[in-house]
């Protein structure tokens, strides 16, 4: 994994001279925040070693290095999932590069499916914890000391600095953003009712990303923050069936209030 990580770093720095603070996960919901930075470079993963490919359509697979809100940042336009077929180290690749490479904050994206019924269908919920149902883990395997500990501590996953920052900017925007519990499951399929009846008794929120990539951000002491887009309600007693479109649709009536707390955490970072 070092060997591969320098050679990625090698890439990058010939292809900028930016050093980024800040680096973002456009998970669904932040696509058009790319119309907010001053991009000073755009790679396509496929040209970049030893990154994976997005292959979901809603997810672009670029990797953007400029400027917003007077900040330096690098952004992934379009994440990696398990269910995509990588391997969970693959799915994590680019946050290692992104701390690497100087990024002292990580700020993710998703869209999940609400589980607490107080959360309804284009709103918004900041991660507080998670639960992590992935059949597999990034941090198996042989651990890099350089990279970080063998046994990382998951007692605070998400940064109570950030997340203080994401609520405080949420109240002056007058933007609605309870706290939740986020349960990773592998997809792609979505969940049976009796999951739904399962996981509600300990999560608020349901979805396929985000938790390797915390774990990760942990275990190389990186602070991150997310925050999940509510794109369908999973009640089990009135379930529907799901269908992509609405789930977009839903995703892009909570972009603007996303945007606008995304650009009001990174301006006071």
């Amino acid at each position: 994994m070092l060997t591969k990580l320098n050679e990625t770093l090698t890439y990058l720095k010939s292809k900028t001279n930016l050093q980024p603070e800040i680096g973002m996960v456009l998970g669904t919901g932040l696509g058009k925040i790319i119309e907010h930075i001053q991009i000073d470079v755009r790679l396509d993963y496929t040209d970049i070693p030893h990154f994976p490919v997005s292959t979901v359509e809603s997810h672009k697979g670029h990797l953007i290095f400029g400027t917003l809100e007077g900040k330096s940042i690098v952004a992934m336009q379009g994440r990696f999932h398990y269910y995509e077929g990588y391997s969970l180290q693959e799915v994590t690749f680019p946050i290692r590069v992104m701390k690497l490479m100087g990024i002292r904050h990580l700020l993710l994206s998703n869209a999940a499916g609400s589980l607490n019924r107080n959360y309804r269908k284009g709103s918004l919920v900041l991660l507080d914890d998670h639960i992590n149902f992935l059949p597999d883990n990034p941090l198996r395997g042989l651990n890099h000391t350089e990279l970080g500990p063998r046994f990382p501590d998951m007692s605070q996953p998400y940064s109570i600095a950030l997340n203080a920052l994401f609520k405080q900017v949420a109240q002056e925007q007058n933007i609605s953003l309870p706290k939740g519990i986020y349960v990773a499951v592998p997809g792609p399929n979505l969940e049976t009712r009796a999951e739904y009846r399962m996981f509600s008794n300990y999560a608020d929120m349901v979805g396929m990303s985000t938790v390797p990539e915390v774990i990760v951000a942990n275990h190389m002491g990186l602070p991150c923050a997310a925050v999940s887009v509510i794109t369908d309600e999973c009640d089990p007693d009135h379930l529907e069936v799901a269908q992509l479109s609405e789930i977009l649709a839903a995703a892009a009536e909570a972009e603007p209030m996303l945007i606008t707390l995304f650009k009001g955490v990174i301006g006071r970072l």
